[in-house]
């Protein structure tokens, strides 16, 4: 989900054997997705690798497996490159807390000198500042300033003061620098130096239909701040475009000296119902002639624009380019891919990968907690298990092998498509009462779950045995049986729905379609409908796909409330055969 910050830099060969320029993107508001503020990089703007994590272990930020609501966790990031070393400044905001509350803001700061690697991003240096979606800027003598929102429901602005980078001790002397053009939520700020101006350029109109982007500029970095007669000078607000909800922007050049930007933005149309794959990344070109004001050009689904360098796909890194499809099969001594994200910081042991006896596989131990836990907003310390990856086509195939023995009622494992707590679709294998026997009680069977939670309406949950699915295959027709190996898929079929189907893993023409269900059900938002969780790089007319924060297709594992711990862990289900297969997009 996410509101885009980009540089450029060029490579000195210590990281990479050529000397080129490079275009690193910082992705932000990974809310409590772990690993959090994935780093991508490419040469061509076109291809994006993800070459690594900047929230990548559990102690850097260890409150960050206990927020609360959805919409907590880390926000908008901003990155950028100052003698040899790269910075990423953000904020873990704790959504559960009042706007007065200072301790809601937790400002923090990485760096690296190789953001290829995720191990090389620095512990934090946390910072006080009222506020979020803050931004560093260097002074040629030295000063660093950083420049971020004030809580626009206590006081809309944007506010400025200096920073000790190194020891996050920040100046006594925070001052308003700009309110912007009346918008709500003025927020999102970058300052740029240009022909003896500073500019400065915000997002206004809340993340919703109404966002828009606007600037000011002064010959000082304090202002007053002058804003542009033609603002905004971004927005698709007003219009009949498929790509709404355009702003949070930043502004960067290429090696030709030409002008990008980079914003957020919705593939929703202006009904603004329907769209999983939540705000996307889309970059545009820029015209900015020497003492005048940036122009940028309006967010289209496809456009045209300066010339992009040739195609160079050489690139140092730990992860996949971001149109690459998962074939995952968990050989020993593996890990999971950097693109798998959990639900806030993973515990311990719940992940493991070819364990004995299971060789490439993923093993689930289950949590007490299903993925809506007790009230759909928090889950504590004791997680939950789950681990997924983005969604990022219109049209896809995710799907995997599900091996599970469940032998306690509610012992439940399966797929999901995710947004949040509350808002997720599930087709689960649980063990619950064989309701066809007259037996006293009723022993127990599997059945396959169909369910769904969001704010809006949901198809009827629906539980199927799974012995009576599959009548011509043997192997599932005992009521009684408990040992499956189970095939469990997740398509969308179209823009507005996904179909779930499963079967068995060795007579793949027994799968049937379970169930279906409706996008919009994880199409929600957090500045009014729409702030969800994900993004999309759509670079012209290539679309790129996402690695922060939103609906995301993953296995979980749960007791549905039974205690588990080291004597009693529960049923452990195992993972095979991971797959997600990219089958179009939508431009309009």
């Amino acid at each position: 989900m996410l509101d885009p910050t980009m540089i450029r830099f060029y490579n000195t060969g210590e990281m990479q054997p050529h000397y080129e320029s490079q275009e690193i993107q910082g992705r932000q508001s990974s809310f409590n997705a772990f690993p959090g503020i994935p780093i991508h990089a490419s040469k061509d703007l076109t291809n994006w690798k993800h070459v690594s994590n900047v929230l990548n272990r559990a102690e850097q930020l260890p409150t960050l497996a206990i927020t609360n609501k959805s919409t907590s966790g880390i926000w908008a990031s901003t990155i950028r490159y100052h003698e040899g070393t790269f910075f990423v400044m953000t904020t873990l905001v704790f959504d559960d807390q009042p706007q007065t509350n200072f301790s809601r803001w937790d400002n923090i700061l990485f760096r690296s000198t190789n953001p290829f690697n995720s191990s090389s991003w620095s512990d934090p240096v946390h910072f006080n500042f009222t506020g979020y979606d803050t931004s560093p800027y260097w002074l040629s003598n030295g000063t660093v300033l950083v420049t971020g929102s004030h809580p626009w429901q206590v006081q809309p602005g944007i506010t400025q003061t200096t920073i000790d980078l190194t020891t996050g001790e920040v100046g006594s002397d925070v001052r308003y620098v700009w309110n912007g053009t009346g918008g709500l939520a003025p927020e999102g700020p970058h300052i740029y130096f240009k022909d003896d101006w500073y500019y400065l350029m915000i997002a206004e109109g809340g993340t919703g239909v109404n966002h828009m982007e606007t600037i000011a500029r002064s010959k000082t970095i304090d202002g007053p701040y002058t804003p542009n007669p033609n603002n905004p000078i971004l927005t698709n607000a007003n219009t009949s475009q498929y790509f709404q909800t355009v702003g949070h922007a930043d502004l960067w050049q290429d090696a030709s000296g030409n002008w990008w930007g980079a914003a957020l933005s919705t593939r929703s149309g202006p009904n603004y119902t329907t769209y999983p794959m939540g705000r996307e990344t889309v970059l545009y070109p820029v015209t900015w002639k020497a003492g005048d004001w940036p122009i940028l050009q309006p967010v289209r689904g496809r456009m045209s624009g300066w010339q992009k360098p040739a195609t160079n796909l050489s690139i140092a890194g730990e992860g996949p380019f971001a149109d690459a499809a998962d074939y995952i099969t968990f050989p020993p001594n593996s890990s999971l891919p950097i693109h798998f994200v959990h639900w806030r910081i993973p515990v311990d042991g719940s992940y493991t990968i070819s364990p004995p006896g299971h060789p490439n596989t993923l093993r689930l131990s289950p949590s007490r907690l299903n993925l809506t836990a007790s009230d759909g907003n928090y889950a504590g310390p004791e997680g939950q298990t789950f681990v997924g990856r983005r969604q990022t086509d219109t049209l896809f195939t995710y799907s995997v092998n599900l091996e599970f023995s469940p032998q306690q009622q509610g012992d439940e494992a399966g797929i999901s498509v995710f947004l949040t707590q509350n808002h997720h679709i599930d087709l689960g294998v649980v063990l619950l009462p064989n309701t066809s026997s007259s037996a006293s009680p009723q022993p127990l069977a599997p059945y396959f779950r169909f369910s769904a939670t969001s704010y809006l309406a949901v198809p009827p949950p629906l539980l199927v045995p799974v012995h009576t699915s599959y009548p011509n295959y043997t192997m599932l027709s005992n009521p009684n049986a408990t040992s499956l190996n189970l095939y469990l898929e997740i398509k969308a079929i179209n823009v507005t729905h996904y179909a779930f189907s499963a079967g068995p893993t060795d007579a793949m023409s027994e799968t049937i379609t379970i169930g279906y269900a409706p996008a919009a059900d994880v199409s929600f938002g957090f500045t009014g409908r729409g702030y969800t969780l994900l993004e999309l790089f759509v670079i012209l007319a290539t679309v790129l796909t996402p690695r922060t924060s939103g609906t995301l297709l993953g296995v979980y594992a749960t007791t549905n409330g039974r205690s588990v711990n080291a004597s009693s862990p529960g049923t452990p289900a195992y993972i095979s055969e991971w797959q997600y297969t990219p089958q179009g997009q939508f431009l309009s």
